[in-house]
């Protein structure tokens, strides 16, 4: 068992299971627990909770795997990279680091490959190999700040796959990341960025409504819409076909939003002749004037082999005035990283591609 998939608590419980003494589990879970996620150090022998019982300590070391997945490749373009981690079965994923103005973005992955098929993505051209662990999720973090010395304060789940569609292993993700007593990102810092996957929005919204300690009030939310109508967006979403605008509309009305500064982001890539014209843009603040939300608009970062194109600058800012001039608050995202097919669609590995299948079905 890799020591990342837990979260504190769990930690402790099973830790537990390997102690002589009832209830000792928790004090040496808490301990260790902070020595990884704080430290970036695996060493259970040298903690003082476990210097006078080194008998656990090697049971410890024999129960779990003690190690982060090796760096297996980087690329740089400016001030933002990507860095890739070779899992324990020899595939990679992928994750982003992103400077902004006051802080530095980590972007990390979920799945390897995706099964959402988007046309436009570089993923999608993968396949979906597998979901990634909770551990593997959360060492993308720890090799960011740990390893590579990245003060990363942001996570956003916009790597490779979706997330809601490996929702329970995200979700111990987050409790870990979370975690107060490790690398207490707060859940305002987390984003969690989703094709449409309605019954993972319904999830994550009861979670996201809980105050308690197991809720996550108010985690963020990023919806890809890339399309105003059923028709366009069908056109290059094939998820669009199980999870219509209409019936997404209507979940998103139900997603949490009691601080007044809170939001959705609604994600839209603007693609040359797809979604880019004024008609478009108006379509789009039409359908999101029920909503508080906010519009990412990102010029399209083209895939390998694209049949797609990137408008030009003066088409994305003729669809950034449409929108504000209908009422609708929106930003233009800088592009960063596409020299190092590091930009939001772009990071996948065809050479571990398996064949998309022609309808897509959802487990």
């Amino acid at each position: 068992m890799d020591i990342l998939d837990f979260p504190r608590e769990t930690l402790g419980r099973k830790i537990g299971t390997l102690h002589p003494r009832p209830g000792k589990g928790s004090y040496h879970g808490n301990a260790l627990f902070r020595q990884i996620h704080t430290l970036g150090k695996f060493e259970p022998e040298t903690l003082p909770e476990f210097q006078g019982n080194p008998d656990l300590a090697r049971r410890v070391r024999e129960k779990f795997r003690f190690d982060l997945p090796p760096i297996s490749g980087r690329q740089t373009d400016g001030d933002t990279f990507k860095f890739l981690l070779r899992l324990h079965d020899g595939l990679e994923c992928e994750s982003v680091v992103i400077p902004m103005a006051r802080y530095k973005t980590l972007c990390v992955s979920s799945q390897v490959g995706c099964k959402m098929a988007c046309r436009f993505c570089e993923t999608a051209q993968m396949g979906f190999l597998r979901h990634l662990t909770a551990g593997e999720i959360v060492s993308q973090v720890l090799t960011a700040r740990q390893v590579l010395g990245e003060p990363v304060a942001n996570i956003v789940f916009m790597g490779m796959g979706e997330p809601l569609d490996n929702f329970d292993a995200v979700v111990d993700a987050i409790r870990i990341l979370a975690d107060k007593r490790g690398l207490a990102i707060p859940l305002t810092g987390i984003t969690i960025s989703t094709v449409g996957h309605i019954p993972g929005i319904e999830r994550l919204a009861a979670l996201a409504s809980d105050r308690g300690p197991e809720g996550l009030w108010r985690i963020r939310l990023a919806v890809s819409l890339n399309a105003p109508d059923d028709t366009t967006r069908a056109s290059i979403m094939p998820v669009n076909t199980l999870w219509p605008l209409a019936e997404l509309k209507e979940t998103l009305k139900r997603w949490p939003l009691e601080n007044e500064a809170d939001f959705i982001f609604a994600e839209y890539v603007l693609i040359e002749g797809v979604n880019d014209s004024s008609e478009h843009a108006l379509a789009l603040a039409e359908y999101l004037k029920d909503l508080r939300a906010c519009v990412n608009l990102i010029p399209y970062n083209p895939r390998l082999d694209s049949p797609y194109a990137r408008p030009g600058p003066e088409k994305v800012r003729a669809f950034f005035h449409a929108l504000m001039g209908a009422g609708q608050t929106c930003r233009i995202r800088g592009t960063k990283g596409d020299g190092a097919m590091a930009a939001c669609g772009q990071l996948g590995n065809r050479a571990l591609s398996r064949k998309r299948p022609e309808k897509l079905e959802m487990a």
